[in-house]
């Protein structure tokens, strides 16, 4: 089939693909406290088998996992295995007043559609279901078994995945579609922190909802020397019920340095009012800038850039003081040396350093079938010959295990909206990517890929 007749196919059948990620917007599965079952509370599991649902109604063998943590949907036969990760949890949505349409409501407008989870990941992993159904539609036999497999928190602590690898058959060669085309073959590591302190006399600040989000939001109690300095300092913010909100903007924590973080705004304020404390004194002296330069002076490489640092929440209060950090350090650079430099600019501040998350940088060889294979169908799909395999701060599951590379769903200059208000994609840019993704599989079923 070729790319005209794959397009009409997709056409005939988006109707029922949006109606299918409807359902799956409708479900709030930011991470939440356990239930029985529930590992990572109600939300991610509800997303989790509206998945399976879906799955099982397009033709799919299904299974879930008895204690809750992740489930797939199967196809084909063979000893090789395909795998295509994908996740259903998304980054929490709580500033509504930021958002021109219900983050929980899949709604279009202008060939768009907007929701929380169209971009990441719910959108893209659908997609790429909807295609391997519309290839099997056409009577092609797959020469491998393809298996979707749909994990809960991605977007924390990826225990879901971790179950997956412990318990499960791992695949052969893979794909997850939760980055950009053409195709991400390097990933900067990842580390995770909370810093802490129990200072008695400490000022009142929060902000921030998520480790790997730039915060948008961060408030204080009312006293007019913090109107004055954020006013003096040229920040947005608002008075509102005693308190004083202090604005920024919200990116992906890969992305920091293209965002503003609130919390170091508020923070700024606050020295400027002659508010104290040591934990404040670290945020302004050592934690500001995005690149954390101050901590580890300029790190960068050739395949994934510079350093990005991110405060992404803070709850200070009398008695406790706690910073939540997400560092993304270049492939070449050593993962120990991030630990040992935050410890190392931590203590004079008498502040205590707790490793929370780590996950290894990845790096595939260009020049492996896998990857190959995968640029050739988005070649051919889109025409699109000129367009470089990506390297990125991002964490996808990639790099859970051996031979994945993160594919699509976001085309080149395509708005980036992931872990922000107003989350959306273009309905066209889903077609696309159903069209690539359906000659993918075409192409690695057919034994291109090995």
């Amino acid at each position: 089939m070729d790319t005209t007749e794959i397009r009409s196919v997709i056409d005939e059948w988006f109707g029922r693909y949006q109606s299918d990620l409807a359902a799956l917007v409708a479900v709030d599965s930011k991470n939440m406290p356990p239930e029985n079952r529930k590992p990572m509370g109600k939300g991610p599991y509800e997303a989790l088998t509206t998945m399976l649902d879906i799955a099982k109604e397009l033709g799919f063998e299904t299974f879930l996992d008895p204690e809750g943590y992740y489930g797939y949907a199967q196809a084909g036969g063979g000893e090789q295995l395909l795998g295509v990760l994908g996740h259903m949890d998304v980054v929490p949505a709580e500033d509504k007043e930021n958002w021109n349409t219900p983050p929980f409501e899949l709604t279009e407008k202008d060939g768009v559609l907007y929701g929380r989870g169209v971009q990441d990941d719910k959108g893209p992993t659908l997609a790429s279901l909807y295609a391997l159904k519309l290839l099997l539609q056409s009577g092609f036999v797959p020469s491998m078994r393809v298996r979707f497999i749909f994990c809960t928190d991605e977007e924390s602590m990826w225990r879901s995945v971790q179950k997956y690898v412990e318990k499960e058959e791992h695949p052969t060669i893979g794909f997850t579609p939760d980055s950009s085309f053409p195709l991400t073959y390097a990933e900067s590591g990842l580390a995770e922190y909370y810093l802490t302190a129990s200072e008695s006399e400490s000022v009142t600040l929060t902000g921030g909802s998520s480790l790997n989000a730039v915060p948008a939001t961060a408030s204080t109690p009312y006293e007019e020397a913090v109107e004055k300095a954020l006013a003096s300092l040229g920040y947005e913010y608002r008075k509102t019920e005693g308190r004083l909100e202090c604005f920024g903007k919200a990116v992906h924590a890969k992305d920091a340095d293209q965002g503003v973080n609130a919390i170091t705004r508020l923070c700024q304020a606050l020295v400027r009012a002659k508010k104290g404390g040591r934990m404040l004194k670290f945020v302004v002296e050592k934690g500001a800038d995005p690149n954390g330069i101050p901590l580890f002076g300029q790190v960068e490489d050739e395949p994934t850039g510079k350093l990005m640092f991110n405060i992404g929440t803070a709850d200070f209060k009398p008695g406790s003081q706690k910073l939540g950090i997400d560092i993304r350090f270049p492939v070449r650079y050593p993962y120990e040396q991030v630990g040992t430099l935050l410890q190392k600019a931590a203590e004079p501040y008498g502040l205590q350093v707790q490793e929370y998350d780590s996950l290894r940088a990845l790096h595939i060889d260009v020049d492996t079938p896998l990857v190959k294979t995968l640029l050739q169908a988005y070649q051919e799909v889109t025409g699109d010959t000129k367009t470089p395999p990506l390297a990125t701060g991002g964490a996808t599951f990639a790099r859970s295990m051996d031979n994945i590379v993160a594919y699509g769903a976001a085309l080149p200059g395509a708005p980036v909206t992931e872990h922000q208000p107003n989350e959306c994609v273009a309905i066209e840019d889903l077609k696309v990517a159903i069209a690539v993704y359906y000659r993918a599989f075409e192409l690695l079923c057919a034994g291109r890929g090995e």
